[in-house]
């Protein structure tokens, strides 16, 4: 029954928008989304990257999870954790899955984030 994934919805707290934006855009070229109108009134911020969408949404309460995150398919993985690292985020490196390098960072909002590359 399940055809695909829509998108990931992480959560931010307010203000945040301008950070996420240099984040997810700048760092990571990722291209933002208009948001439908009736959900741009909550504040937060969409982005997509070939047929992966995700949003940030606002929550006054929010905490970062210390172990939930999405995984984020990439190539060319030591060029994105060069970036990342220049930008000042956190790049912590784990080979504990086979066929894969791969690395967690965290965004703005200290939402946990996993980037990784199959090996070939």
């Amino acid at each position: 029954m399940i055809t695909g994934l829509d998108h990931i919805q992480l959560a931010a707290p307010p203000g945040t928008e301008d950070a996420l934006r240099a984040y997810y855009a700048g760092v990571l070229g990722m291209t933002e989304i208009p948001k439908p109108p009736a959900l741009a009134a909550r504040g937060g911020c969409w982005f997509e990257a070939g047929t992966a969408q995700l949003h940030l949404g606002i929550d006054p309460d929010h905490r970062p999870s210390a172990k939930a995150h999405p995984g984020i398919r990439v190539h060319g993985i030591d060029a994105l954790a060069a970036r990342l690292t220049a930008a000042g985020a956190p790049v912590t490196w784990d080979d504990n899955l086979p066929g894969h390098r791969r690395f967690f960072s965290l965004d703005p909002a200290g939402n946990r984030l996993e980037f990784l590359e199959a090996q070939i």
